[in-house]
């Protein structure tokens, strides 16, 4: 089966999980808990799946995009002692939320989720369960921003471990992951070239530096346009131009939202956009290009090639969304996701975080922090697996560091 291949060649490339499967499934620290998931269902995800399986849990897991399943995937897991998988690629929304009832229904002891669809239904659908569950995990900027908003008002009912604020996730999956990642996806879906190209890079948090960043490498010129002074003063600093959004789109061949916030892309600026320009979506959900105002102001819509729509407008000049504007590194048609090695860090730090969870019952319902040692102990396997060594803090270091009777 396709599916048994590919997550074989993810667990191959996965040096950080396998050290950690070796290490915790002879104790089976989660023996008897049931792991409720919402992630991206693909050969990576299922690495983890079957990492906190052999930790002694028993997991369901759902899709957290309609678009991101890859269904042989899906089934392999599902085939497996220990899981169970209800992710579909391509369901509508009834069955997208069908699903995640699904895996609610296990009552789980600890949730995994991307996006936070999954802790909010918890919360929304099924409150009596809330006392059971002993924390989560958030993966994305997006969910934990959202998280954070029900904490500050007081609706989020258990703690949950933002996954994405911890350093090794925003600097090498955020950062080197979602820019690789986006680019490759939309230069293997429409192969167009990059170098020369006027690019726009819609937000300068670490998703969007990332994008930019590897845009530029490979040629482009980029702009960026953000909402944020601070996120536009380092764009600048680090020697991209910035403009509005209403003046960049004019100019764009290739225009990638990364901000996590709907209508980045609204009608005003698609009235402007230059011809034939492709437009995508790398922050979260399909909400950051207004497809309602694409369709509004179209004339003529038709798929060009597979996963490629083209919006022609009056003045018959046309533009083009990839993925139904849903994540394009995972949604587009040859979208497969952040490359292996930088998942191998960010679902090292899920499986340890649950773990974490696990071992701390009294935690208060809030936004935790990974704890640091977590996201040290990542970063140390990591340098082992490369065959790479540091220096170590000599015990006289250490106390200057530590100390202020010393002085300077």
């Amino acid at each position: 089966m396709d599916g048994e291949r590919k997550i074989k060649w993810a667990r191959d490339h996965m040096p950080v999980m396998k050290k950690i499967r070796r290490e915790m499934s002879i104790k089976k620290p989660l023996e008897g808990k049931t792991v409720g998931m919402a992630l991206h269902v693909e050969p990576k995800t299922a690495v983890l799946v079957e990492t906190l399986r052999d930790l002694g849990a028993n997991v369901y897991i759902t899709g957290c995009n309609p678009l991101s399943t890859q269904d042989d995937v899906s089934k392999a897991l599902d085939k497996q002692k220990g899981i169970t998988s209800y992710a579909k690629h391509g369901v509508d929304r009834k069955e997208y939320y069908k699903a995640i009832d699904n895996v609610i229904d296990q009552k789980p002891d600890i949730t995994v989720d991307d996006g936070g669809d999954l802790v909010f239904r918890i919360h929304k659908k099924y409150p009596e369960l809330i006392e059971k569950i002993q924390g989560g995990t958030e993966e994305t900027t997006t969910g934990v921003h959202r998280l954070k908003s029900m904490a500050k008002q007081k609706q989020l009912k258990y703690p949950v471990i933002a996954v994405n604020d911890t350093p090794m996730k925003r600097h090498f999956d955020n950062i080197h992951g979602t820019g690789e990642s986006t680019i490759s996806a939309i230069t293997a879906t429409t192969n167009i070239q990059i170098s020369g190209k006027q690019a726009v890079v819609a937000g300068y948090g670490y998703c969007g530096r990332g994008v930019a960043r590897k845009l530029d490498g490979m040629g482009a010129r980029v702009i960026v346009t953000e909402t944020n002074p601070n996120k536009a003063l380092e764009a600048v600093m680090d020697g991209f131009e910035v403009q509005k959004m209403n003046k960049a789109i004019q100019k764009a061949d290739l225009l990638i939202t990364t901000t996590g916030n709907r209508d980045v892309v609204r009608k005003k600026h698609l009235k402007k956009v230059k011809d034939g320009a492709l437009l995508a979506n790398s922050g979260h959900f399909n909400v950051e290009i207004d497809l309602d105002a694409a369709e509004e102001l179209a004339t003529e819509t038709n798929e060009t090639i597979e996963g490629v729509v083209e919006y022609r407008l009056p003045n018959n000049q046309k533009f083009y969304i990839i993925a139904e504007g849903r994540l394009v590194n995972l949604a587009a048609p040859q979208g497969l996701g952040h490359p292996i090695e930088v998942m191998d860090l960010s679902f090292a730090i899920q499986a340890l975080s649950v773990q974490y969870i696990n071992q701390n019952k009294n935690l208060k319902p809030k936004v935790h922090n990974v704890p640091t040692n977590i996201d040290k102990k990542v970063a140390e396997n990591k340098l082992e697996s490369m065959n790479i060594e540091i220096d170590q803090l000599t015990e006289k270091q250490k106390k200057y560091l530590n100390s202020w009777e010393t002085g300077t």
